[in-house]
C-alpha cells in the first residue's frame, strides 16, 4: 500500500501499463533509472524491484515528492527524490532508462492547482510531453531507453515524430483501452467540441512509447 494524500496522483491503469512495459523491457545490470512525474513513487519502486541499482524520482509537487520519498524509504529503497520541474532540475544528467507518466489530459487553458496538476496538460494534452520529447536525447546514456505512457487523446504520433526527428528509435510497445474516469467524463462535451473524441465516446486508448538511443 502506498502512502499519499488525496491530491497526489493515485496509481492506476496508466501506471500499471507502464510498469508492465518496464518488466517486459528488462533492465541492464546496474541501470540508473529516472522516474519523471513520479507521483507516489510507484514506478520508482517498480524499477528497483525490476533490478535497477539506482533510481532518481522527480515531481513538481512537494506533496508528491514527500510521498515518493516516504514510500521508497519504508521499503528500504534509497532513491534520490527531487522536487521541481523536470526541465530545470535534470539539466546535464543522463540515465540508462527513463520512465515517464506525465500530465497528458487535454484541458481548457487555465491555471491548474492541486490534484489537477497531475493530469491536465493544456488544450492538446502536450504541455509536458513536448518538453519531455525535446529533452529526451540529452537524458539518455548511449544505448539508453525511455518508456513514456499517455493517451491517444494527446497525439502519440507527435511524440513518435519528435523522438525520431531527434535521432531516437521510437515505437508503440503497449496499448490498453480503459473507460473514461471522472475527469474525462466531466469534460466529454468539451473534448468532442474540440474534435478530440467522437460524440458519445466513453473510453480511451492508453499507449506506451519506447524510445531508444542508438549509439553511432
Amino acid at each position: 500500500m502506498l502512502i499519499r494524500p488525496p491530491w497526489v496522483y493515485r496509481p492506476q491503469s496508466d501506471t500499471w501499463l507502464l510498469a508492465r512495459a518496464l518488466i517486459e523491457a528488462g533492465l541492464p545490470r546496474g541501470a540508473h533509472v529516472l522516474d519523471v512525474c513520479t507521483g507516489s513513487g510507484a514506478l520508482a519502486i517498480a524499477a528497483v524491484r525490476g533490478g535497477a541499482s539506482a533510481v532518481t524520482a522527480v515531481d513538481i509537487s512537494r506533496s508528491a515528492a514527500v510521498s515518493a520519498w516516504l514510500n521508497c524509504r519504508v521499503r528500504g529503497i534509497g532513491a534520490e527524490v527531487i522536487r521541481g520541474d523536470f526541465a530545470s532540475v535534470l539539466s546535464g544528467r543522463r540515465f540508462d532508462l527513463v520512465l515517464a507518466n506525465p500530465p497528458y489530459v487535454p484541458a481548457p487553458e487555465r491555471e491548474h492547482r492541486g490534484a489537477a496538476r497531475a493530469w491536465d496538460a493544456g488544450e492538446r494534452g502536450r504541455g509536458a510531453l513536448d518538453r519531455l520529447c525535446r529533452m529526451m536525447p540529452g537524458l539518455l546514456n548511449p544505448r539508453g531507453a525511455a518508456l513514456v505512457v499517455h493517451s491517444m487523446l494527446s497525439d502519440p504520433d507527435s511524440t513518435l515524430n519528435q523522438l525520431r526527428d531527434a535521432g531516437l528509435k521510437a515505437a508503440i510497445v503497449a496499448r490498453h483501452t480503459v473507460p473514461f474516469g471522472p475527469v474525462l467524463r466531466g469534460r466529454a462535451d468539451w473534448l468532442a467540441s474540440n474534435g478530440l473524441i467522437e460524440p458519445g465516446q466513453d473510453s480511451e486508448d492508453l499507449v506506451v512509447i519506447r524510445a531508444d538511443h542508438i549509439r553511432k
